[in-house]
């Protein structure tokens, strides 16, 4: 089931949103939505630019390749986040 969040925004910024729903032919509250999400995909995972670059480091490679093969033997020790 669908949930109702109120948001506060200044003139320019609703101005902004409402044009930019207006452009795709979208409701505002489907553009905020759309944004938000993808927003939030693109900062919890890398692109193909970050991934060439971890893969193009042996040794981080190498570490978490055996930081892997140590979690899944339940090996080591768990460091909460804070």
């Amino acid at each position: 089931m669908s949930k109702t969040v109120t948001l506060r925004v200044d003139d320019a910024t609703y101005e902004t949103f409402a044009r930019a729903a207006a452009a795709e032919r979208r409701s505002l509250s489907n553009m905020i939505e759309t944004a938000a999400l993808q927003h939030i995909r693109d900062s919890e995972f890398v692109d193909d630019a970050e991934m060439a670059e971890i893969m193009g480091n042996a040794d981080l490679v190498r570490r978490l390749k055996r930081g892997s093969e140590a979690a899944r033997k339940r090996k080591g020790r768990f460091v909460p986040s804070v």
